[in-house]
């Protein structure tokens, strides 16, 4: 076989492909045995036809068929391990030429990763936020603790802002009963932002057994989007009792023997999540700065597919009905324009990460163990409520196992470009990466970084550009 490579643009090549017919051999024997099984002929059993006789019966033609549908596919993924592209995505592959006895030609073009120069990671700098732990975060954090321990008491009064009442909720649009917003005996907290806007300032100065009504936009269910007459029946109030800040308490909710080295580990726990904060923020700049500072080509079609999936995700809510969508864009101020302006401009900048951090990690051989990527899934499947064997079960069957095992990659990619740039606080002190991510050996969980925006399979979702084939 004879291949060669036309680049058509930085990030789209033509291959061009000859292959004689004596390389053909295995496939004519698939192609004879596959039609023989499908043609019935008197005197020969099924699978048995002699090739001679099976080509006097239906034609070159369909064994012709039959050989390049099986090896141009096969000869494609030949030429593009034996070059030095990285393709992206499906080829358009032409069959050009096909001299029986001779040879079979076709191209194929495809989009390829660009050749893309990153700047030296050493020069590169950023600011993050001082870690600064006030009283009243301090205070909060403890006063969260004690709503854990609180008691609730009933009261003959009007609810107000924190109180937990028992509430009946019914609801109509357009005059017509909505049977999945009826409700009775619902708990809540007022001022939680757990229910539908609008139910605070309605239950707000309401006494037992009186009824309030308003409107509100619904969420969720056959009418999501929808403008809706709720009604809501307040039943009971109850306030909470919080306990006292003392010794006593902190051995019931604690470790500890006093209230002193209580508010010590708030305090410690509280700077360990800033630091982090830190972290992240250190990370998201850097990322930044990199995409400012390259120059990164745009392959088109794998720009187009993001944009697709995207839009689709989008759409699905609203069982891909186009008019209730952009009803729904409407009632948000947005117009359709913008939004497909907004989803390329993410679809770009999508791309445009996983470019960069994909030449990142080959520049840095940057490598993925069992054990990183059983830490995703895990963490993955935590946060859709699965169990890890669910999980992967469903990975695979989406075909998204490999772009799990992307994300990790580039996620550490980007972790070994910020443990060699500088990273300063506010007042332009040099912090100290190994107290802010961790040893040097060590690269900081998925939870504990968040996952990097361009991870288009973030959550392992469709989207990310394909990789190389």
């Amino acid at each position: 076989m004879k291949s060669t490579v036309e680049h058509l643009s930085p990030t789209r090549v033509r291959i061009n492909v000859e292959v004689p017919f004596d390389e053909l051999k295995p496939n004519f024997d698939r192609a004879y045995k596959a039609l023989a099984q499908q043609v019935r002929i008197p005197g020969f059993r099924p699978g048995k036809v002699p090739s001679r006789v099976l080509e006097s019966r239906i034609g070159r033609a369909p064994v012709l068929d039959e050989v390049v549908n099986e090896a141009v596919p096969a000869k494609y993924l030949e030429a593009v391990n034996g070059s030095e592209v990285q393709t992206l995505g499906r080829p358009d592959i032409e069959v050009t030429k096909i001299e029986d006895g001779d040879e079979i030609a076709f191209t194929a073009e495809v989009d390829v990763r660009p050749e893309i120069t990153v700047p030296a990671f050493g020069e590169l700098s950023v600011s993050v936020d001082d870690v600064e732990v006030t009283e009243d975060e301090v205070t909060e954090q403890l006063d969260s603790l004690r709503a854990r321990f609180g008691t609730l008491a009933g009261v003959e009064r009007p609810a107000q802002q924190g109180d937990f009442v028992s509430i009946d909720l019914s609801a109509t649009v357009d005059g017509e009963a909505v049977e999945e917003a009826q409700t009775s005996g619902l708990s809540y907290e007022i001022g939680s932002g757990q229910l539908i806007d609008g139910i605070d300032d309605a239950l707000n100065g309401l006494s037992a057994g009186e009824t309030a009504t308003f409107t509100t936009q619904l969420v969720a269910g056959d009418h999501t989007g929808r403008d809706a007459e709720v009604t809501v029946t307040l039943n009971s109030v109850k306030e909470r009792h919080l306990p006292e800040v003392d010794d006593e308490f902190a051995q019931m909710a604690s470790e500890f023997d006093t209230v002193d080295e209580l508010v010590a580990d708030l305090r410690e726990r509280l700077g360990r999540v800033k630091r982090m904060q830190q972290g992240v923020e250190a990370r998201d700049k850097i990322l930044e700065a990199l995409l400012e500072t390259t120059d990164i080509p745009l392959p088109e079609k794998v720009v187009e597919s993001e944009v697709e999936v995207r839009q689709h995700d989008a759409v699905h809510p609203f069982d891909h009905d186009e008019e209730q969508f952009n009803a729904s864009l409407q009632e948000q101020g947005k117009t359709r324009e913008e939004f497909d302006a907004e989803t390329r401009k993410e679809a770009e900048e999508a791309v445009k990460t996983q470019l960069l951090l994909d030449t990142i990690a080959d520049a840095e051989q940057v490598t993925v163990s069992d054990n990183e990527l059983t830490e995703r899934i895990i963490y993955q499947a935590q946060r859709y409520g699965m169990s890890p064997d669910q999980f992967v079960q469903q990975a695979q069957e989406a075909n998204q196992l490999g772009a799990i095992f992307a994300d990790v990659r580039r996620s550490k990619a980007l972790f070994t470009v910020v443990r060699q740039a500088t990273v300063t606080d506010s007042a332009g002190n040099e912090l100290d990466l190994d107290e802010l991510f961790g040893s040097q050996e060590e690269a900081p969980a998925a939870e504990e970084t968040g996952e990097v925006e361009g991870e288009v399979a973030e959550d392992a979702k469709p989207g990310e550009p394909a990789k190389a084939e």
